[in-house]
């Protein structure tokens, strides 16, 4: 079973990847380093947390 992501993790993610999509890609590490620049995000679990769901988003608008 694979764990339930809040909806504000969904929200945020998806509007990131809308926003700036050739910023993000399918590499969590890449992503992750993205996220530092943007001052959105006060924890470092948040971040990593949202850079996880853009993998999944990523992966899924390619298809």
């Amino acid at each position: 079973m694979s764990k339930v992501r809040q909806t504000y993790i969904k929200r945020l993610a998806k509007d990131l990847v809308d926003a700036e999509p050739e910023k993000f890609s399918e590499d969590f590490d890449e992503n992750k380093e993205a996220l530092k620049e943007t001052d959105e995000f006060e924890s470092k679990k948040l971040r990593n947390r949202v850079a996880g769901y853009i993998v999944r988003v990523v992966q899924n608008s390619k298809e």
